[in-house]
């Protein structure tokens, strides 16, 4: 997709629940350099809040859609927002399920001001199949024993102690947050099956032999519904190093009564097996344990227990950061 252009205003929207703009959140936190302001109702992260002109005037590039909703559609309560932001010239950007362009009167203001509407879950182009070709470049892939476990944040971590030390990384975006955050990447859940592997084969091209890739990883392959996409992205990723992202305290898969999460070192093992068709030396780097649930006091003794039983770093990155799996490369 297009490489989207910086700096960006954040939109929160007219909403009070704070889980409605993780988006947002997400960029502030890993991006706060891109963030010029934010715009919206009641909730704040912090930034200047400005309107769609201030922000023009103040060199924002991209207004960025930064909240979600059930439905996944462009909200009427939003429309008059995302007009004032095409007057003021800025780009439009969304990761939302409808695309902006269906929207007529987004559509229209847009081809009146002469400004781009990114539609993340859309814009990605022709793809090419996967090949399976060994390439040059070290790549990390992050998995998980269930969706929603911290795999874009241990990504987003371990690329930020890794450039911290001086080495040559970057952050490949598989979804919709992890793509506004990087600037660009593959939404790889919106990708014809067939495909996933080659379209990350493309996300993550041959590199320097020093240069570290660091792969959002998406599902399970233990999640009923997500275990396709999984598979596919760790084909495609021909990955050097896994590192296993998991909830502590979390006994079924998110949504899917009766599926119980899966055995750790099962999950460790099922992965290393499959990303060895492209990559017969993948090998587990690190484990990133969520202590979300048990809470962080529990973080480091728990860690210490998986670090013993695996024999790699174990990390919660809200807690610890991402420093001892770092310090491994």
């Amino acid at each position: 997709m297009a490489m989207l252009e910086t700096p960006y205003l954040l939109y929160l929207g007219r909403t009070d629940s704070p889980l409605a703009i993780k988006t947002s959140r997400g960029i502030a936190q890993w991006r706060p350099q891109q963030c010029i302001g934010e715009f919206g109702g009641n909730l704040s992260l912090g930034l200047p809040k400005m309107s769609p002109h201030e922000a023009a005037k103040a060199g924002a590039r991209t207004f960025v859609i930064g909240l979600t909703n059930t439905v996944g559609d462009i909200s009427v309560e939003w429309r008059d927002d995302i007009l004032a932001a095409i007057d003021a010239g800025m780009d439009i950007a969304s990761g939302l399920h409808q695309r902006l362009g269906d929207v007529p009167e987004i559509r229209e203001k847009a081809a009146e001001n002469n400004v781009r509407l990114h539609d993340i879950r859309h814009d990605f182009g022709q793809l090419p199949l996967g090949t399976g070709i060994r390439r040059s470049g070290k790549r990390i892939l992050t998995v998980g024993t269930d969706c929603s476990v911290g795999k874009m944040y241990t990504a987003l971590a371990i690329e930020k102690e890794l450039a911290a030390r001086g080495l040559k990384v970057d952050f490949r975006a598989t979804g919709q947050t992890g793509i506004l955050i990087a600037g660009d990447g593959i939404p790889v859940d919106a990708v014809v099956a067939d495909f996933i592997a080659g379209s990350v084969e493309h996300l993550c091209p041959a590199n320097d032999a020093d240069h570290w890739d660091v792969i959002e990883g998406q599902g399970s392959l233990f999640n009923p519904a997500y275990a396709g996409v999984s598979l596919g992205l760790l084909h495609g990723a021909q990955a050097d190093i896994l590192v296993m992202c998991h909830e502590a305290g979390r006994t079924e898969i998110k949504d899917k009564s009766g599926f119980p999460i899966p055995d750790l070192k099962e999950c460790i093992d099922a992965n290393l097996k499959f990303g060895a068709l492209t990559n017969p030396g993948i090998k587990l780097g690190a484990i990133s344990l969520n202590c979300r649930v048990v809470g962080a006091d529990k973080a480091d003794a728990l860690c210490r227990e998986l670090e013993e039983q695996f024999g790699v770093p174990c990390f919660d990155p809200m807690v610890h950061g991402a420093s001892s799996f770092a310090a491994t490369r």
